[in-house]
């Protein structure tokens, strides 16, 4: 249920409010609410209380400028007249797997349906300078992937990010764009009409930024993080060595999900990227099935219809079995089952989503009683 829905329209205005606030980020935000009861008395604290909440004191000077600034009522009065959806992070319908990676959005801003929660998520993202071969390759994965029941995120960048997305709608799936500016300056233009059809088509365009908020060019690695935080892995389909798509991967990694690549034509700059990202681990990917096998999800439409409460694997067999003890954290049960952590992570996202085991919040699980 969006956070607006909930009755605390008082609340969300100073949500509002204070992310209209540059230097105030997940972190600083996190630190408000350790330390005031709520983003209302936050916003009416003085210079002296912001710094003792944890503000470095110049930021706290120039949260307290801003503030006179603003005009929370009116902040959401614009959302409200524009259509707009909110979703909090600690709005229980708030994505879990991006509530996993470090310093998540505290506010996500969107257009459609963004319930991801009973949903298998991949990012494909590359290029905007796309080849025939990109094309090719990103409209057969990504339709292939679609008709497993996945939902295709991307950017909604030219190129690649737009392939995928189109490719998704074309094989009658779900697909979210991610922006690197603010709903009400939908980006590129050329690509505004995409993002109608994602939302007529039940999917959603999501933003952290302020609705009107520019495409900044510093949004961009910032959006990125959100793109690989929503999914389960990460497929770069063309992209050179200096592409935002590489971030996007290199954000994945951090935040313990798969990469995948498909590997290209050794004298094209656009496949460069890929290679590179096979040569240092990435999976290879030449079809939907590489992909589908490693997350463990060839059933993923099944899953999505009926929760199995039975392993399918030997994987899920081990993991079921420690949790069935005790509730374990990610990390540890990597360890304790001696296993890669992005297999894991993966494995644990499909035994939740069939009901098999619980997320008790902080990657700590437990199995289902």
């Amino acid at each position: 249920m969006p956070y607006a829905a909930n009755n605390l329209r008082n609340d969300l205005k100073f949500w509002l409010a204070f992310n209209q606030i540059s230097v105030i980020g997940p972190v600083r935000i996190g630190r408000l609410l350790d330390y005031f009861p709520d983003l209302q008395t936050a916003w009416q604290a003085d210079l002296s209380e912001l710094a003792q909440a944890g503000l470095e004191f110049k930021i706290a000077q120039e949260v307290a400028a801003k503030k006179r600034e603003i005009n929370p009522e009116q902040e959401l009065e614009k959302i409200e007249k524009a259509g707009v959806k909110i979703m909090a992070f600690s709005d229980p319908g708030y994505p879990k797997l991006l509530k996993e990676i470090y310093a998540p959005p505290f506010l996500l801003y969107y257009f459609g349906e963004l319930d991801l929660n009973n949903d298998f998520s991949l990012a494909i993202v590359g290029t905007r300078k796309i080849t025939n071969y990109g094309r090719q390759a990103t409209e057969k994965i990504a339709g292939e992937l679609a008709q497993a029941g996945l939902t295709i995120v991307s950017g909604l960048a030219l190129g690649i990010d737009a392939c995928a997305h189109q490719s998704a709608l074309d094989n009658r799936g779900k697909t979210v764009a991610v922006l690197g500016s603010g709903l009400g300056q939908i980006y590129p233009a050329y690509n505004r009409r995409l993002a109608e059809k994602i939302i007529e088509s039940g999917g959603a365009v999501v933003s952290e930024f302020p609705f009107n908020m520019r495409p900044l060019k510093f949004n961009f690695p910032q959006r990125n993080r959100v793109i690989s935080g929503l999914s389960l892995g990460t497929l770069v389909t063309e992209a050179g060595l200096k592409s935002g798509a590489l971030i996007t991967a290199k954000y994945a990694l951090e935040q313990n999900r798969e990469v995948f690549a498909v590997p290209g034509n050794i004298f094209s700059p656009l496949a460069a990227g890929p290679n590179q990202l096979i040569k240092l681990g990435a999976k290879m990917a030449e079809n939907a099935n590489d992909i589908l096998e490693t997350l463990n999800l060839q059933k993923a439409q099944e899953f999505k219809s009926v929760k199995q409460a039975v392993p399918e694997n030997e994987t899920e067999k081990i993991l079921l079995a420690f949790l069935a003890e005790a509730p374990y954290h990610v990390d540890k049960l990597a360890l304790t089952a001696k296993m890669d952590i992005s297999a894991v992570n993966s494995a644990l996202v499909v035994m939740e989503m069939k009901g098999m085991i619980r997320n008790l919040g902080g990657q700590v699980y437990v199995k289902a009683r």
